[in-house]
């Protein structure tokens, strides 16, 4: 292990499915790492897997802070609510975003930041838990290339690939493209194969046809057969969280007076029945509406 991956010290803010796992990853990677969570049954699971943990009230001086929250209002109230890491943190450590959150407080909270003597780096992540506990994430960077380089080790430790896509707020803008583009392949994707269906083709069938030409996602690749077709719907990450990223992306266009009606046709399809799916329920849930109807219409004919 190069002494660089070792030397700087970690605090992982946010112990859910993702922060838990990341920080675990990055234990493992020989980082010294710290976790917090405001909830007592993160902190004892996280414990129990051997990480060393604190509440969020007794934070230690760290090189880096690590961010993996649900919203951007949880972001501020992590480094503004009194005494918040604008405070309390060693002057030069960076703050890491790791969250899907609204571009424009991103870009508001990073000028705080640094206006407080300290770097700011938002990263939200793709891949899932099981990316963040292999270390195979995707990783969005908004922020300096200073910052980045130094941070480097730990990075390189989290994910498969990162990229940088431009100063403080680009990576959260980025990701919510992604994420906009991720729900509209699923709602086109379950289109597609329950037209194929109704047709008499096998959906397996479908989406090998898909795949070997121009209209395959990874929608079609991956999350058809992991999740859908295998009807195991265990992704880790919620219709919920996705209604939310879609809302921001939607925020975002309106702030920038761009009209996408696409977008907002997706938006809508999102949150027409709240009840199927459930926000608790896995995202890629919203394919099962449209694939129980095509057999529906396959069973009355």
């Amino acid at each position: 292990m190069p002494q660089t991956s070792r030397s700087l010290s970690l605090t992982v803010i946010g112990l859910g499915q993702m922060g838990g796992n990341m920080a675990l990853t990055l234990k493992a990677a020989g980082f010294a790492v710290t976790g917090t969570d405001v909830f007592d049954a993160a902190r004892t699971k996280l414990a129990s897997l051997g990480l060393n943990v604190v509440t969020p009230d007794a934070l230690p001086a760290s090189d880096v802070y690590l961010l993996s929250l649900p919203t951007s209002a949880h972001v501020r109230e992590v480094l503004e609510t009194s005494p918040g890491l604008l405070a309390r943190a060693p002057r030069g450590s960076v703050i890491v975003d790791t969250s899907t959150s609204d571009p424009a407080m991103s870009r508001e909270l990073a000028e705080k930041v640094m206006a407080a003597g300290l770097h700011w780096l938002d990263a939200p992540v793709s891949g899932g838990p099981k990316g963040a506990a292999s270390g195979k994430l995707g990783m969005l960077l908004g922020g300096d290339e200073t910052t980045i380089e130094r941070v480097r080790p730990m990075l390189e430790a989290m994910s498969a690939k990162c990229t940088h896509v431009g100063g403080p707020g680009s990576g959260h803008v980025v990701k919510l493209a992604n994420n906009y583009l991720c729900a509209a392949h699923l709602i086109t994707t379950a289109e597609a194969v329950a037209m194929a269906a109704q047709a008499g083709v096998d959906p397996a069938a479908c989406l090998a046809g898909i795949n070997s030409g121009s209209g395959r996602s990874a929608i079609s690749e991956v999350n058809f057969p992991e999740w859908v077709l295998s009807e195991r719907f265990d992704s880790g990450f919620t219709t919920g969280l996705m209604r939310k990223d879609l809302r921001l992306a939607r925020e975002a266009a309106e702030q920038l007076g761009l009209p996408l009606p696409l977008l907002q046709m997706v938006v809508d399809a999102w949150h027409d029945n709240t009840e199927q799916p459930t926000d608790s329920d896995d995202f890629n849930h919203i394919t099962t509406p449209i694939l129980a109807r095509a057999s529906q219409a396959e069973g009355n004919q």
